[in-house]
């Protein structure tokens, strides 16, 4: 016999609000943000053990990820994933249904929702009644719902809808699509123009991964000033594509039009030494090996001093900001 979510369980489920916030200690706080910098930075191991203690707090959202970490390092939907996942659904997280039905819980686990064929079909009876009252972050559920039908247009028209309707990650998505081929334009300036505009919308909300999109975009149209204020401000905000840029264009500044700033090496070396601080991988070590030639010891020391002064330690933290529901 099939293992089953109670009925008692899902229509409690089908009231929950999509996105479940508890409140956690603040020690516990402390612990899920930490780990939550970890997911951002892609150490999926290290940041397990933090997350933990929020997931044992109640907190849904750490349950998802750890899911998701779990599921990334077993390349697949393993026994020890879908135990987060099936957690994270049983209180409403529509991204672990949409998990569970992708790496075929119900089928090869034999661990399905009560009163419907699949997991997707659950998430849709979550999230499709929020959608339609004009819950903007239900309808990118939405998207990701139909996705999962191979359903496409409507996927695309739900999308459409939460641009519409002001959700950032849905703006950025439908601009990176636009950008793809999505939709007719005469020339490929009207096309970067087009994402060029929902890009915008998104990053004036300050959603980072936009400011850097709508950063590239403008490059490509030539607007190179205006570009690096948004290069500037995905930096600001922990953006680590938008640091990168700031210490390239500091030490090679003729390298590309986009860099509007004097040369100054050791406040470039002294931003990609605050980097591989933070980082600690490969990636960033060999941007530093790769710049090492530029500036002689004394000058690597002050810069290096000035990292410590200006650059290490800087709110937020770094951060590739990984769609939630990507990979």
């Amino acid at each position: 016999m099939r293992k089953m979510m109670t009925a008692s369980l899902l229509v409690a489920v089908l009231s929950l609000p999509i996105t479940i916030a508890w409140a956690l200690e603040p020690e516990v706080q402390a612990a899920k943000d930490e780990g939550m910098r970890l997911w951002g930075i892609s150490e999926w191991i290290k940041m397990q053990p933090y997350l933990e203690q929020a997931a044992d707090a109640g907190d849904v959202e750490a349950m998802y990820y750890l899911g998701e970490a779990t599921r990334l390092l077993d390349r697949g939907l393993s026994r020890r994933a879908m135990a987060w996942y099936l957690q994270a659904a049983e209180q409403g997280d529509v991204h672990a249904m949409l998990r569970l039905f992708q790496g075929g819980a119900c089928i090869a686990g034999d661990r399905c929702p009560e009163g419907y064929e699949d997991w997707h079909h659950a998430a849709l009876a979550v999230a499709q009644p929020k959608a339609e009252a004009g819950d903007s972050d239900a309808m990118l559920l939405m998207f990701d719902i139909y996705r999962m039908f191979d359903q496409p247009r409507r996927a695309g028209d739900w999308l459409e809808r939460a641009a519409e309707a002001g959700q950032p990650e849905a703006q950025t998505i439908l601009g990176n699509q636009i950008l793809d081929g999505r939709g007719w334009y005469l020339t490929n300036g009207r096309r970067l123009s087009a994402a060029e505009a929902w890009f915008r919308q998104a990053a004036e909300q300050r959603y980072v991964p936009a400011m850097d999109r709508l950063a590239a975009t403008l490059s490509n149209l030539g607007r190179h000033q205006e570009a690096w204020t948004w290069f500037e401000a995905a930096s600001e905000l922990g953006h680590i594509n938008g640091r990168r840029w700031l210490g390239s264009c500091y030490m090679e500044p003729e390298k590309n039009a986009v860099c509007q700033v004097e040369k100054d090496l050791v406040k470039g070396w002294a931003i990609y030494y605050a980097i591989h601080d933070e980082l600690g991988n490969t990636s960033s070590a060999r941007s530093l090996s790769l710049r090492s030639h530029m500036l002689d010891e004394s000058k690597q020391q002050e810069a290096e001093t000035l990292a410590e002064r200006e650059w290490i330690g800087r709110e937020p933290p770094l951060s590739n900001f990984p769609p939630r529901f990507g990979y």
